[in-house]
């Protein structure tokens, strides 16, 4: 059974953090079952084992974090050994049969330490070890003065020949004194578990001693940034510093719109959760007009711009953690009924922490909406390496001019689009958002 490692749960995943075990130590695990959860750069989820077994090793406690690629825990065959057990077994079947018993060393001998190198990686052999013999010449010895009786203990570099090499490279990653430790192992050899231990006290110790953080005047508080927020406050730079943004801004006639909800709901719809929304009408209408004018539907690589063949709509769900962006793949190959049941899905999962990595990558391009929060009118910034994101503001409604010049009670909403100039040009922008007007308006097109 293998060790499991901290998975790439999002394309720009380098590090996670361990929120929550699911599963304790000891406790059996069946393929699929969920074991723990974990915060990416993009979002909490739940993380399902990969193997069956016994979770027999945890190496990073609730809160910790490490690098993608890093030991998380170890599941073990039922009944079986776990990592430490295992570094055990593999070191007694090295080395070999135990030695037979001999009379002790006679005192005139002097053991030579060993080179260096092999003291790092070899144990001094059990006192009443058999020796190779040797010739006349090697048997002769020079005159060395003998240890007393009563000298003092083996120096620290000598301790170390204690442990196993696996414990040795662990302590020095972990910045554990090896020399410090007693040793669980055969004959008070240092163990992988014991490093673990160590290492698990050392790091529990400073937290409990550091004092609260200054905080200077007027702050009430210092709150850490999460793993998604660092990542979300990256991006975000990575976007407004090298791609050249501009913001082009309409405002439409809602009226149709809100007609044809209130014509659906008169209907029978179902209950809230069934309902088609406003926020539905505008997602099919941006995959549709991406449909029609496909040049917006393309990024910027480098020396070319990638124009893609399928719309993935990426949609802005706010979180209590900051904000993911999971995707419904070819969405134009969807009808207004099955992008309002996949958002909602999407956005109940999220908020649950029941996404799959999968389901944050490849959008093609990005809706967020803030009317339901009140906002007339914003300007998003791009998540790279889309080539545009919409901003969809409150439906309100304002005095207008109509057709007979008088004016009116109308139903406005303002839209933004926030564009890549390497990507899309002025006059490119404005035929995407005259194409997402024309179908805002005549929301019936939207259910061919």
């Amino acid at each position: 059974m293998p060790e499991i490692h901290m998975p790439k749960l999002s394309d720009t995943m380098t590090e996670g953090t361990v929120v929550a075990w699911k599963k304790k130590k000891g406790e059996e695990v069946a393929a699929g079952d969920v074991i723990a959860e974990i915060e990416t750069d993009k979002a909490t989820m739940e993380w399902e084992s990969p193997e069956e077994g016994v979770l027999t090793e945890i190496f990073v406690e609730e809160g910790g974090k490490v690098n993608v690629g890093d030991k998380l825990a170890f599941i073990g065959e039922k009944g079986g050994a776990g990592p430490a057990e295992e570094v055990k077994e593999e070191k007694s079947k090295d080395a070999g049969p135990p030695p037979k018993e001999t009379a002790p060393k006679p005192e005139t001998e002097t053991e030579m330490p060993a080179p260096a190198a092999e003291q790092e990686e070899e144990t001094a052999p059990p006192q009443g070890e058999p020796q190779t013999p040797k010739s006349a010449a090697a048997q002769k010895k020079p005159d060395v003065p003998q240890p007393k009786s009563d000298a003092p203990p083996r120096a620290s570099g000598e301790a170390r020949t204690k442990a196993s090499p696996l414990a040795r490279r662990l302590a020095a990653e972990q910045g554990v004194d090896i020399s410090s430790l007693k040793g669980t192992g055969p004959e008070g050899r240092i163990t992988e578990s014991d490093v673990r231990s160590a290492a698990k006290s050392k790091g529990s110790a400073p937290a409990q001693e550091r004092a609260p953080e200054k905080i200077s005047a007027g702050e009430g508080a210092r709150i850490h940034l999460s793993g998604m927020r660092k990542v979300i406050a990256e991006r975000l730079v990575a976007s407004k510093g090298p791609v050249p943004h501009f913001y082009l801004h309409i405002e439409i006639n809602a009226g149709p719109l809100m007609t044809a909800r209130a014509e659906l709901k008169s209907a029978g719809e179902g209950s809230d959760t069934a309902k088609i929304t406003v926020n539905d009408f505008v997602l099919k209408a941006a995959v549709q007009a991406a449909v029609k004018v496909p040049q917006a539907n393309a990024s910027f690589d480098e020396d070319a711009i990638v124009q893609y063949s399928d719309v993935n709509l990426a949609v802005a769900v706010a979180l209590e953690e900051g904000l993911v962006t999971p995707v419904i793949p070819a969405a134009q190959t969807k009808t207004l009924r099955e992008i309002s049941e996949a958002v909602k899905d999407l956005a109940h999962r999220a908020r649950n922490k029941r996404m799959k990595p999968e389901e944050f990558q490849g959008g093609t391009f990005t809706v967020s909406n803030l009317g339901s929060y009140g906002i007339d009118h914003f300007s998003a910034i791009i998540n790279p390496p889309q080539g545009f994101i919409l901003s969809i503001g409150a439906i309100t409604k304002k005095p207008v001019v109509d057709d007979c010049d008088s004016i009116a009670v109308g139903e406005r909403m303002s839209i933004g689009m926030s564009c890549d100039h390497r990507v899309i040009d002025g006059a490119l922008g404005a035929e995407y958002l005259k194409e997402l007007r024309h179908l805002l308006e005549n929301p019936s097109l939207l259910l061919i």
